[in-house]
């Protein structure tokens, strides 16, 4: 017993990937967080493209005080993962009402995908530092080396966008002990 209650009264370890930027599921969580229901629903009920979301939320920013704190690249990457997941299916939105809540509820995002899959073979300065175009990512992720991670097409597609986002961070903005090694394959 006195072993949990240490446990439950340490506080939490700090996130050596704080420096990769949230992916959408965080920022929707974020955005949907004390929202207007009309809000959620005009979120969460609807299909829209990347673009069409980026439209949708600077309108809707006013009524959305989580959009509004948001910047280009995240207010992209927001919308690239909407495009992505939208809608919900019925029911999973009343379910969620707080921001746990909703980052519970959510598919992983890029970030998630890149944290889960890519450092399965290769630290993830390999990946979050190189700058590429969606199709070179999808060219790597289609190479005999990477086909064998059992990601589905859709889920390579979002990491890609992800990745075309919110990667090419700068070597000097990676934690020291994350810059040395490599690929290990």
């Amino acid at each position: 017993m006195a072993l949990a209650t240490a446990f439950a009264a340490a506080p939490p370890a700090e996130d050596v990937f704080a420096f990769i930027p949230a992916g959408g599921r965080t920022l929707l969580a974020q955005a949907l967080d004390k929202a207007p229901p009309a809000e959620v629903r005009g979120i969460t009920e609807s299909r829209r493209s990347s673009d069409e979301w980026l439209a949708y939320l600077g309108q809707h920013e006013s009524a959305l005080p989580g959009v509004k704190a948001l910047d280009a690249k995240q207010r992209r990457t927001l919308a690239d993962y909407l495009a992505h997941h939208m809608p919900l299916p019925p029911g999973k939105a009343a379910a969620s009402a707080s921001r746990a809540g909703w980052e519970k509820a959510l598919a992983p995002d890029g970030r998630d995908l890149a944290l889960e899959y890519c450092q399965s073979c290769h630290i993830i300065t390999v990946v979050i530092t190189q700058d590429r175009a969606k199709a070179a990512w999808l060219g790597t992720m289609n190479k005999p080396s990477h086909v064998g991670i059992k990601l589905t097409k859709e889920q390579r597609d979002e990491l890609a966008d992800y990745l075309v986002v919110n990667a090419a961070i700068p070597i000097d903005q990676v934690p020291e002990d994350l810059r040395a090694g490599g690929a290990t394959y």
